[in-house]
């Protein structure tokens, strides 16, 4: 007669996965996950601007030159933010910057990203001479301040928004090469790679199928991170009148337009300035929170 077979009950206390522990550690810290809202706001907003902006970036109303915000005297809440100095609306042209400027942030980040992978692999693969060229040259950029690199190579390239974000990636490019260096540098040495290796697997296998994947982790905090330094650093230079040109709704650009009129209407400094902290502070607090959670010496 055949037994019965009888179920085993799961046991308690089973482990979470993967990505509930992470999103266990990275929201221990209060501040990531507020970090993470403003972000997933500041891209819904970037997304569906010509949807949410009440006026278009650049429509301008002659009769309402620097109207005041909406709960100040003369203004009107048919401009809630107020307006600049030819009329144009201020809350449509924030909500069009943070598309413009969340693009600049993110492809700066994929450019340089792209870029320092490729070069510190090799200088972690190859190392000698190879490895000392490429390290080197890193060394000579880092020493030099950033935004003045990035204006003297948007001096070269000229002005225009293709070449300070191609200035920001050049800038920001020596942290992702350094990184992914170390990090390779430290899995080349682990017995999986000696046994990939050992097995027939060539390079190329070798740096993007085994050593990469286990480099990702301290990438990703350093791209959330170099987000808000490239946000920083186009405003900058679009404040100098070296990134994106008139009449684009770039943060840093509205800033430039609205130096002469800061003591005789603050919102036109203000919105802007304001719109750069909160990017900046988002993605800060964002990065903080993946290296938290990323990382194994630092969860919590």
């Amino acid at each position: 007669m055949a037994e019965a077979t009888v179920p085993i009950p799961a046991q308690a206390g089973t482990p979470p996965g993967p990505l509930r522990e992470f999103w266990i550690s990275f929201s221990a810290n209060r501040g990531a996950v507020m970090g993470l809202a403003v972000v997933v706001t500041l891209l819904l907003v970037a997304l569906f601007a010509n949807v949410l902006a009440p006026h278009l970036p650049d429509q301008t109303n002659s009769s309402a030159f620097l109207r005041p915000p909406a709960w100040q005297a003369g203004g009107s809440l048919q401009y809630v933010l107020g307006t600049d100095a030819i009329g144009r609306d201020i809350l449509s042209r924030l909500i069009h910057g943070a598309r413009l400027s969340l693009s600049i942030g993110l492809a700066v980040v994929l450019i340089s990203l792209a870029a320092g992978i490729a070069l510190g692999l090799v200088a972690g693969f190859a190392r000698g001479v190879t490895e000392i060229a490429i390290m080197r040259l890193m060394d000579i950029v880092l020493t030099l301040p950033s935004l003045l690199l990035a204006i003297v190579i948007v001096a070269i390239l000229g002005p225009g928004l293709v070449n300070a974000m191609l200035a920001v990636a050049v800038v920001v490019l020596p942290h992702y090469v350094r990184i992914t260096r170390a990090a390779v540098i430290a899995e080349v040495a682990k017995d999986y790679v000696t046994a990939a290796r050992i097995s027939g697997a060539g390079t190329l296998r070798l740096m993007f199928s085994e050593v990469l994947p286990n480099c990702a982790a301290p990438l990703i905090v350093q791209a959330s991170l170099g987000v808000s330094t490239a946000i920083l650093d186009a405003a900058a230079l679009g404040f100098l009148g070296l990134g994106a040109q008139p009449p684009s709704p770039e943060w840093g650009t509205m800033l430039a337009d609205a130096r002469e009129f800061v003591l005789r209407a603050w919102w036109v400094v203000t919105f802007p300035g304001l719109a750069i902290l909160i990017a900046v502070l988002a993605f800060n607090l964002l990065g903080d929170g993946l290296r938290d959670a990323l990382d194994p010496k630092l969860k919590r």
